[in-house]
């Protein structure tokens, strides 16, 4: 609509601008015309000229005026039409005085609706000619154009107002949705969901975006509803057999031994609770995220080469064949203190689920611009129905219940790969083997 008015105030501009001009031009034509007539022949054959021209073009459309500087005429056409008109002296006195040879100026006829544009010109030092024109035809041209433009704005205001009225009912429809979606989750309706109108509009996009919020939280909700159970199982299964303990030593102790025996195996569990609650903290703190300023350029290699010594004691207890092999240009970007807990994790997984006589392999190797470590152990394998959930924290598979731990050891694997933006894939065939691959991105060794 502003854009329409700026419109019309240039062409409304320009054509009064064009008009003039060619008003103005033509007029200035008949004058120096009249002024050449009398310098040939004389002011009677001007004025003879001048009347002509007034009645060729209509007295009411056009006059002239032959007068004297003070003002005093003495030749002009039928002045019936134009009678009421005078002289203006702010002109005369420019040609006059100021030495301009023509002036325009705009005069309103009295008693009429019109104006008229009026040139005043020297045409020799005693005699100013005065020559108006009509400007009726003009000025209706102007208001037609100003008719025209009120009617078509009139009409695109109604349109405008048609089609955002419709357009602003159309865009509040999906606000509405999602307002009613958000009042049915507030009411923990968590499987509420935003309709998607296909639209391909910005409402659309805005419910797509908030479903997808939904559905992660839903996940959140979910994945804590399941971790609070699971801490809960876990919590209480030491908390019971310290109190279990307490009570048989109470009731059926003989001795300071009993005691003994009681309080070494309350620390025990303590103990078991403390690492649980700490490899908790942990994940949490690492899937909050890492801060990369404080990260270090690390050689795989050798925290994979150091883990492999400190577990071969125990790799050896079960007679489990622990080989390690390692390529040079394993660098990458990290946290060393997590990155060596994410591979005796791993070591220390295979290894506990490795049967007596088994074989574990641990490698590292450049491969493209990622930083490949693959641990891999023979055994019983993980069951495909169970693959997919073994990063879940406190997940446990029937398996791994006949072992320690409470399931948070891939977890914090996952999250600590995860914090340097590398991944994790698992493969696994049961009865045969199961095997992890790491990757992390490469850097430039120090």
């Amino acid at each position: 609509m502003l854009s329409s008015i700026v419109a019309f105030a240039f062409f409304y501009f320009l054509i009064t601008q064009v008009i003039r001009q060619k008003t103005d031009a033509e007029l200035l034509s008949q004058a120096n015309g009249l002024s050449h007539i009398h310098l040939l022949q004389g002011p009677e054959m001007m004025r003879r000229a001048a009347v002509l021209k007034a009645q060729a073009t209509g007295e009411q459309k056009m006059f002239f005026r032959l007068f004297y500087p003070s003002g005093v005429s003495f030749a002009s056409s039928n002045m019936t039409y134009w009678n009421n008109i005078g002289i203006d002296r702010y002109a005369v006195d420019a040609i006059v005085e100021g030495g301009a040879s023509y002036r325009y100026v705009t005069q309103r006829v009295p008693g009429e609706a019109y104006d008229a544009r009026v040139i005043y010109k020297r045409i020799n030092h005693s005699i100013l000619l005065q020559m108006g024109y009509s400007l009726e035809n003009e000025e209706r041209l102007v208001q037609t154009f100003e008719r025209t433009f009120l009617v078509t704005m009139a009409v695109l205001l109604a349109v405008a107002v048609i089609i955002g009225w419709f357009m602003a009912r159309r865009a509040l429809s999906g606000v509405a949705m999602v307002t009613r979606t958000a009042r049915q989750i507030s009411e923990n309706d968590l499987e509420s969901r935003v309709p998607v109108l296909r639209r391909d509009d910005e409402i659309d996009q805005l419910a797509v975006t908030f479903n997808q919020m939904l559905d992660r939280i839903q996940q959140l909700v979910v994945s804590m509803r399941q971790m609070n159970d699971n801490i809960a199982h876990d919590l209480r299964s030491p908390i019971t057999r310290i109190r279990g303990l307490a009570e048989v030593t109470l009731t059926h102790s003989a001795g300071v031994e009993d005691y003994a025996q009681m309080a070494g195996n309350t620390i025990e569990e303590c103990d078991r609770l403390l690492q649980m609650i700490n490899t908790m903290l942990a994940i949490s703190r690492t899937e909050a995220g890492m801060d990369p300023a404080s990260f270090q350029v690390v050689d795989m290699a050798v925290v994979a080469r150091e883990a492999c010594a400190l577990f071969q004691p125990l790799a050896e207890d079960k007679a489990i064949d622990l080989h390690c092999a390692m390529e040079e240009g394993g660098w990458v970007s990290g946290d060393p203190p997590m990155l060596q807990r994410m591979v005796a994790n791993l070591i220390d997984n295979a290894i506990k689920y490795t049967p007596e006589g088994g074989r574990v392999n641990v490698g590292i190797r450049a491969n493209g611009d990622s930083c490949e470590m693959i641990v891999e152990n023979s055994g019983p394998g993980i069951p495909k129905e169970d693959q997919a959930k073994v990063f879940q924290r406190f997940f446990r598979g029937d398996e791994s219940r006949s072992q320690g731990g409470a399931g948070l050891g891939l977890s914090l694997v996952y999250a600590i790969v995860t914090a340097h933006g590398g991944s994790i894939d698992l493969e696994s065939i049961p009865a045969r083997h199961t095997r992890f691959r790491i990757r992390l991105p490469l850097v430039a060794s120090r």
